[in-house]
This record gives structure tokens, C-alpha cells and sequence, in this order.
């Protein structure tokens, strides 16, 4: 038998995994999860799966219905107006004082060569990880786990909304190259208009959200509140 500990570490990693699975666009908005499929490809319990279901539906990610199961969540047009006012917080502070020749610096380099070469293979959804890549070394450049932490739930959420919008040539291909200006801007020693390129881009990719949002919602026939 388990020690709670080792049940505890499982349950997180677990979490983590599906997260990972958020982030990169494996699960999407409003798919249902089998409970039976997940537990075996996980190779886990379905009590230890059931755990995480719990964790993951109290951070959002997650939907539970009596009767109906679990289902990916869809956010809600008030969640990322939410999400895109926290990013705005943490990311542009993040850049605008960040020490010119932080370690995270290398990782920002690296998500931006490898967002160009995936566009170049029109491997959209991996652009769009790769963009996931490029602003979670920004948060990095803030030297806080916590901060790191909780940006990683952050981009769950956030790829959540991205499913949303069902063009991801259209979502991801403008910000390869505005990726590029911003690191232009924070190599070139310039790190408050760096920051100020990050804000006006983060505006624009919420408008687009937004937009995406209201039309699901046309579609289905629900007047946005």
C-alpha cells in the first residue's frame, strides 16, 4: 500500500501531466474525458484519476456534472478577459525588469527559432506551443516558482481559450514574428519597450480570443452577457 506522500506526489504528477496535455492542445474545450480510457493510459487508478478530476475541476480546467461525467471546460468570456489582465501583470513586469543576461533569455531564443521553423512546416498547433514556450520564459526572467507555478495553470486555461478558435494558422502565425520583435527589443538592451511591444500584442491576441468567443456563441444561438 501507498504512503499518503507517494499518493499525493502521483495525484500532482498526474495533474501536471493532463495540464501538459491542455497546454499542448491534446485535450480541447468541451471534450469529454473517459474515465476508463484515461486511467488505463495513465496506467493510474480510477480513485487516483478521480483525485485528480477533483483537483483539476476546483482550478477550472475541469467540468463535473452529475450523471454526465467530466468534461474539458470552456472558459467563459469573463475568465479570459480575466486571464489576459493577469498575463499583462506578471508578463510585462516580468520583461520590462528583467537583468539583461538572465538564463531565461536562452529559452526565449529557442521558442522563437522554433515557432519560425514549425511555421515554415505549417505545424500550427506546435507554433502555438512553441508560443506557450516563449511567454513562460518570460515569466522566468522573474526568478519566482510561485509566479512560474501559477502561470503553468495559467497556460492550461489560456490553451483552453486558444480551442476556442478552431483557425490556428490564423491564432498563432502574427506572433512568431511579433515574438522576434519583443526579443529584438529585449536583446538590444531595451527592456520597458520591450514591455510596452508585450502589452499592445496581448490586447490584440485578446481581441481575437473575444471575437472567437462571441462568434461560438452566435453560432450556438446564446446572447453573450
Amino acid at each position: 500500500m501507498k504512503a499518503p506522500a507517494e499518493v499525493q506526489n502521483l495525484t500532482e504528477r498526474i495533474a501536471e501531466e493532463i495540464r501538459s496535455q491542455l497546454v499542448n492542445g491534446a485535450l480541447t474545450p468541451g471534450q469529454r474525458l473517459s474515465e476508463a480510457a484515461l486511467s488505463e493510459s495513465l496506467e493510474i487508478s480510477r480513485n487516483t484519476l478521480r483525485e485528480v478530476f477533483r483537483m483539476l475541476t476546483k482550478e477550472g480546467l475541469l467540468v463535473h456534472e452529475p450523471n454526465k461525467g467530466v468534461t474539458v471546460a470552456v472558459p467563459s468570456m469573463a475568465s479570459i478577459i480575466d486571464i489576459y489582465r493577469v498575463r499583462r501583470m506578471i508578463e510585462c513586469q516580468a520583461l520590462a525588469q528583467a537583468y539583461p543576461m538572465h538564463p531565461a533569455l536562452a529559452q526565449m531564443r529557442e521558442a522563437v527559432e522554433t515557432a519560425k521553423v514549425l511555421r515554415d512546416e505549417e505545424n500550427w498547433s506546435e507554433v502555438g506551443t512553441a508560443n506557450m514556450a516563449f511567454h513562460k520564459a518570460i515569466v522566468a526572467l522573474a526568478d519566482s516558482e510561485r509566479l512560474n507555478e501559477m502561470f503553468s495553470h495559467l497556460l492550461a486555461e489560456l490553451r483552453l481559450a486558444f480551442g476556442l478558435l478552431r483557425d490556428p494558422h490564423f491564432l498563432h502565425a502574427p506572433y512568431v514574428d511579433m515574438n522576434q520583435k519583443i526579443l529584438q527589443l529585449f536583446e538590444n538592451g531595451k527592456p520597458k519597450e520591450a514591455a510596452e511591444e508585450l502589452s499592445a500584442y496581448l490586447v490584440h491576441s485578446e481581441r481575437i480570443i473575444l471575437a472567437a468567443y462571441a462568434r461560438r456563441l452566435a453560432e450556438a444561438g446564446i446572447k453573450a452577457a
